[in-house]
């Protein structure tokens, strides 16, 4: 039977540490040890200067999840053990004593469930902002105006906030790069 083990790893290169231990292992043959090296991430679309750009985003960052088969008293094989430590950016195992600690049935569920999700769902739209939010306006003809924000309109890359314009409230629709949070 197959454990997840989690793996703290050298802050943005989560990816690396992957892509090496991937290659490792297949270098050393433990293909049979080592099921999945995992690097849950979402994506996300961002919008400046009206230019769509997407994304990945890791769910868990700083962190390598790597499914492997462990010996019959619970030890990591030694091999499968020193070819993950000797990987360049590879922290240390999440444990106590020393000694690293599978992941529990339920917390290996749940971020499964959400590497599962995030491959299912479109990208969603990374937003500083939410609804009641007060914001200064930076660019355009309203510069140096404050609302609050009103809406997110995430398929267009807008946000609508309400303004006061001659004492009256008045929504406008802006980018999100156009404002900037008080």
């Amino acid at each position: 039977m197959k454990y997840f083990y989690v793996l703290r790893v050298a802050s943005n290169k989560e990816d690396r540490v992957r892509e090496a231990l991937t290659r490792k292992v297949k270098i050393e043959g433990l293909e049979d040890k080592v099921e999945r090296i995992l690097v849950p991430t979402e994506a996300v679309r961002s919008m400046k200067g009206g230019v769509k750009r997407e994304s990945d985003r890791k769910l868990y960052p700083g962190y390598v999840f790597i499914e492997i088969e462990p010996e019959a008293d619970g030890r990591i094989p030694e091999k499968v053990w020193f070819t993950i430590k000797e990987t360049d950016g590879v922290g240390d195992f999440i444990g106590s004593d020393r000694k690293p600690i599978p992941m529990t049935p339920s917390d290996k569920d749940k971020m499964l469930q959400a590497v599962e999700a995030a491959a299912d769902t479109a990208p969603r739209l990374d937003t500083r902002y939410l609804k009641g939010d007060k914001v200064k306006v930076t660019n355009g003809p309203f510069e140096n105006f404050e609302g609050e924000v009103d809406e997110i309109l995430g398929d267009q890359g807008k946000v609508r906030i309400i303004t006061t314009i001659f004492g009256r409230p008045t929504p406008l629709e802006l980018e999100y790069w156009q404002i900037e949070k008080m």
